[in-house]
């Protein structure tokens, strides 16, 4: 198997978690995203490695058509459906769209598997000069005490063929000649987990291992973590801040 199709195919088993227990966005980081972009009934958004439609569907809320690419066939299958939300596959740096034929292009959480420079080529491609550029993370605050917990001991199972740009996935941007007038917004995105909704959260990250043992090993740490750390319900917050990159057309 190739390199590109073991990144695609590593979320294949993962796609129900997911989808379940994934956070979503803040309402405030889409519509910055969406500030000031002349939208109508004919405006269009790609969201590129949609995933199973987290993203497209909170883009969608706001009326907007959107055109979800996600390479990952079971991850389209178990996307949840909207009206405005079309799934197709495809690949970030192929992508099957006519030049200046997009008003904005999105990445939420997934920049980092694409090959950076051959993507933006091909954005730039298919956002027309009034275009815009979106790329999101969900970064965990490891300043918040039990969401610095809960980061090392995932972290503790972080295998090698994790890319190495995850951590630095903004950077091909930021020196794009392609691109320019980037801008960074930063958003709290707090949401709430119990025993089964944090393991499940767990089993969706794309490197955490598939030996039982292990496995088992990571939960133990983690029951203790939530039983030191939760509320009478038995539920715990979790910290994000959610990073949005934005950029135009140069």
């Amino acid at each position: 198997m190739s390199t590109e199709n073991k990144f695609i195919q590593r979320f294949s088993d993962k796609a129900e978690n997911y989808h379940q227990y994934r956070p979503g966005y803040p309402h405030a980081a889409i519509d910055q995203i969406l500030k000031d972009l002349p939208i109508n009934s004919q405006f269009i958004a790609a969201d590129i490695g949609a995933g199973t439609g987290i993203s497209a569907n909170l883009l969608a809320q706001k009326g907007i058509q959107v055109i979800a690419v996600e390479p990952n066939a079971k991850m389209r299958v178990i996307a949840q459906p909207h009206p405005l939300v079309k799934y197709v596959d495809g690949h970030a740096d192929k992508l099957n769209f006519a030049d200046n034929s997009i008003d904005l292009i999105t990445s939420f959480q997934a920049f980092h598997w694409f090959p950076p420079e051959a993507s933006l080529r091909e954005f730039a491609r298919v956002l027309k000069s009034s275009g815009r550029l979106a790329l999101v993370w969900n970064d965990l605050d490891t300043n918040h005490l039990f969401s610095g917990e809960y980061y090392k001991i995932i972290r503790t199972v972080a295998d090698n063929s994790t890319p190495e740009q995850l951590w630095t996935a903004i950077a091909p941007l930021t020196t794009s000649s392609l691109f320019t007038n980037l801008q960074l917004y930063i958003f709290p995105n707090i949401k709430k987990y119990n025993q089964e909704s944090l393991t499940g959260l767990v089993k969706s990250i794309s490197w955490f291992p598939s030996d039982v043992n292990i496995q088992q090993q990571i939960f133990s740490q983690l029951l203790n973590l939530i039983s030191q750390h939760s509320d009478e319900d038995g539920f715990v917050e979790l910290h994000h801040c959610t990073r949005v990159y934005t950029a135009n057309l140069a």
